[in-house]
């Protein structure tokens, strides 16, 4: 299976008043598991930047007047793109500045982004995990153990490398702290300096069983819990 954890940073916030993507970041997962290719491009806006939305990522028109416009890539992040499921976070976000930018192609328009890939959305995934707690990226890194200590700006490639780590600890369960266990395509090594990813480790779980002893000791505490609260305590009546 082939999944690209991808992020956008834009101009503003809404792509129905004009605001364009100024960089894109993206990082491919085959079978869960992170393969050192990445798709990442900072665009020419042709506008400018809100402060509003340089105050979060920190890009100012300036930095991009040398950069590619959205045209220009357009054709490779497609190829990168599809046929892949796509994880996004807030994916409609996104979803909607994507459609936008390809639309104002002058040839070859492709179809819509939900029709070329499938998209997951971790922000309702988490929301119908963890309701009524937060979920930005923020949140989903410190409920997860992963370390966003580096993140002072929002960053496209940044944040779609933290998601890709937040994701596969969402939907896998226990995960592990692992350097070398990064699939890479044939001929290809880790660099020096390619920091350690989060990735699952194959297998199945351990199950342990409670020995006579501390079966008999869980039953005395479900004794005591109904003792206190004059009432069947919660294990019992989900048993």
């Amino acid at each position: 299976m082939r999944q690209i954890v991808l992020d956008t940073e834009t101009t503003g916030l809404e792509a129905r008043l004009g605001h364009r993507i100024i960089e894109v970041g993206c990082v491919e997962l085959v079978n869960r598991r992170l393969t050192g290719r990445q798709f990442h491009r900072y665009l020419n806006p042709e506008r400018d930047i809100d402060q509003g939305a340089q105050a979060v990522h920190g890009i100012s028109r300036e930095q991009l007047l040398d950069k590619p416009r959205f045209a220009e890539v357009a054709a490779e992040l497609l190829e990168f793109l599809s046929g892949a499921e796509l994880i996004i976070h807030n994916a409609a976000f996104d979803v909607e500045f994507l459609d936008a930018e390809f639309a104002r192609l002058t040839e070859a328009q492709p179809a819509p982004i939900r029709e070329i890939c499938t998209v997951l959305d971790t922000l309702q995934m988490s929301r119908e995990m963890s309701p009524g707690q937060r979920h930005t990226l923020d949140a989903l890194c410190k409920r997860y153990g992963v370390d966003n200590s580096h993140r002072e700006l929002h960053g496209a490639l940044l944040d779609a490398r933290l998601l890709a780590d937040v994701y596969l600890a969402m939907s896998g369960g226990q995960n592990s702290l692992a350097l070398g266990d990064v699939a890479r395509p044939p001929g290809t090594r880790a660099a020096k300096d390619e920091p350690a990813t989060l990735v699952r480790r194959a297998g199945a779980l351990r199950v342990v069983s409670p020995d006579h002893a501390e079966a008999e000791a869980h039953l005395r505490l479900q004794e005591l819990l109904d003792k206190e609260s004059k009432a069947p305590c919660l294990w019992r009546r989900l048993s």
